[in-house]
């Protein structure tokens, strides 16, 4: 595995700050399901661990649907879903690379089929292992 960098990040308004550790070089999905592609989220899946909250845990808002295992969280002040915790990778948290400060030096992003989820989840559940 490549060194792990130290990125950091936040929503719009910057109430709600986080780091995460992530290699420079990462595989990201862009998701074609209903509240992905709505929000236009880039999917960087890491285990718990490399995730840290810094600030706005008590402002945090979260939404839940369908199965109500994803946890979508969201700054209810400038609306923004900076990361989540993923139904595919529930013991992993899913970072929304465009809400990075500095993004990694080399994306490359997949094409992930999230309206046939129950089909397509199991390519991701290796992201949130160490």
């Amino acid at each position: 595995m490549s060194a792990l960098k130290t990125f950091f990040g936040g929503c719009h308004c910057s109430d709600v700050r986080f780091s995460v550790q992530a290699p420079d070089s990462v595989e990201l999905e862009r998701c074609n399901c209903s509240i992905c592609s709505m929000g236009g989220y880039l999917h960087l899946i890491v285990p718990a661990s490399r995730f840290q909250l810094l600030q706005g845990e008590e402002k945090l808002s979260c939404y839940q649907f369908n199965s109500g295992i994803a946890k979508h969280y969201f700054c209810p002040r400038c609306g923004i879903k900076p990361f989540y915790i993923p139904r595919s990778n529930p013991d992993g948290v899913d970072v929304n690379v465009n809400c990075l400060d500095e993004k990694p030096a080399q994306m490359t992003i997949v094409e992930f089929d999230g309206d046939d989820w129950e089909a397509n989840a199991h390519t991701l559940a290796h992201k949130s292992q160490e």
